[in-house]
């Protein structure tokens, strides 16, 4: 049989989609391609993983903003109750170990409201600018971890919901209805698997430093400890939230002490090796967002037994599979972000005027092959909406605050307000010298 690549169009007929199918996408490898025709999709092929970056994107090292956690009922706090400490866990763990009280929070939308909470407040403080307009994103770590390792994704497609409100872009994971439900209902095995993650990281995180090792409480996966940073992808400036799991020994406000954990297969032999070097990049590019300095790995039997700890800088697992067959490299992951995000702000700016800032798009990932997006329609949008109280996906309250301070931001500089969107464009269309430091050092 004669294989070709299938082009955008084609891998997302074959996935799940909600609404009328859209025309056929139209193929762009250039990141400053527009179609002003809203509803008619427009396709960005990912950067080719077969060759060196064409150029070195900077990342600036991740500056923390604050901490919060949820309690047990999932209840946001600005404080860090929910904060745990490392301790390493007794030797062949069982990670099946409390399994029928494990209290789990179901999957739903994932929603940017406390995140938005978050962000509000130290925009309030003025640590990212009384009218946070050199924002270029805001978003949840697991939705950019997504997009920045998307080249190297051969296998699962996914969606996200897009709004450019005020000069900022905002990204919401989209989950239909029957991907929340498969979600929810996941086989028995594979929801025994999900759970051996959970309990390690019971095992491994104490309410206090210095604690004995041992269970240190039955999972609820309502309660979590978060961080909110900004940084900055090339030439745009990003908030991002994130769960953190624990810290070594002390917490001081930084992020140097920030420890996240994960749970691995047992290695044995070259095809084990090679699939876990696979899953370093997401688990590299998920604590590399938030600037947490290590990942300590469980690796377990099949029937999760805990057999070996390992711990990782963050920092040295790209060079640790360098050269490797099939290996990845995080320049091709930034420069493809880099790219992105420019292409969809013009994009979004190029439909400006078919639509307000209320308009929602979504943006459809397609596996080894690219990304789409298209403009939804009213009934889309409602959809996206749930029957809550929101403005495309944002809550109606953060519309308020935003247009509202805006409107004071005019009448306290009326000359400002004419140059706004462009001077936003513009900041985030310039490029960097390729000559600046590549990524960051902890």
């Amino acid at each position: 049989m004669s294989s070709r690549k299938r082009s955008i169009a084609e891998v997302l007929d074959n996935t799940e989609q909600e609404g009328p199918r859209h025309t056929r996408a139209r193929r762009s490898t250039s990141p400053t391609h527009n179609d002003t025709r809203p509803g008619s999709p427009i396709a960005l092929s990912y950067t080719p993983t077969t060759q060196a970056a064409s150029r070195a994107v900077p990342f600036q090292q991740p500056a923390p903003l604050l901490t919060f956690s949820y309690d047990d009922s999932h209840t946001l706090e600005f404080t860090n109750a929910a904060m745990r400490y490392y301790v390493e866990p007794p030797p062949r763990a069982e990670l099946s170990y409390g399994y029928e009280r494990w209290v789990r929070r179901p999957d739903e939308r994932g929603r940017l409201d406390s995140l938005l909470r978050a962000y509000t407040k130290v925009r309030a403080q003025g640590v990212v600018g009384a009218a946070g307009a050199e924002i270029g994103v805001v978003s949840w770590r697991g939705v950019m971890t997504r997009i920045l390792t998307a080249p190297y994704e051969n296998r699962d497609g996914w969606e996200m919901n897009v709004m450019l409100c005020d000069g900022t872009l905002y990204f919401e994971e989209h989950l239909t209805e029957a991907r929340l439900q498969e979600k929810n209902n996941m086989p028995s095995h594979q929801r025994t698997q999900t759970y051996y993650g959970y309990s390690f990281e019971s095992w491994c995180a104490a309410s206090e430093p210095r604690a004995v090792p041992g269970w240190h409480g039955d999972v609820n996966t309502n309660v979590q400890w978060c961080s909110l940073v900004k940084t900055k992808l090339g030439a745009t400036r990003l908030v991002i939230g994130g769960e953190v799991d624990c810290v070594r020994d002390r917490y001081d406000g930084r992020n140097d002490t920030m420890v996240e954990l994960k749970t691995s297969m047992n290695i044995r032999g070259p095809q084990d090796e090679q699939r876990f070097e696979k899953k370093l990049l997401k688990f590299y590019f998920q604590s590399f967002l938030l600037g947490v300095p290590e990942i300590i790995v469980g690796f377990r039997t099949p029937k999760g037994q805990l057999t070996t700890l390992q711990s990782f800088k963050t920092m040295q697992i790209p060079r640790m599979i360098r050269g490797k067959p099939d290996s990845w490299d995080p320049q091709i992951c930034l420069l493809w972000g880099d790219e992105f995000v420019t292409w969809l702000r013009q994009t979004l700016a190029s439909w400006a005027g078919s639509g307000g800032p209320e308009r929602v798009w979504r943006v459809k990932f397609a596996p080894g092959v690219g990304v789409e997006i298209v403009m939804l329609n009213d009934a889309e949008t409602k959809d996206v909406g749930g029957g809550e109280e929101r403005v495309g996906f944002l809550p109606s309250w953060y519309w308020k605050e935003i247009y509202q301070r805006g409107e004071d931001d005019v009448k306290s500089d009326p000359g400002s307000a004419s140059a706004g969107t462009s001077d936003k464009l513009s900041s985030a269309n310039t490029r960097l010298p390729a000559s600046l430091p590549t990524g960051w050092q902890i």
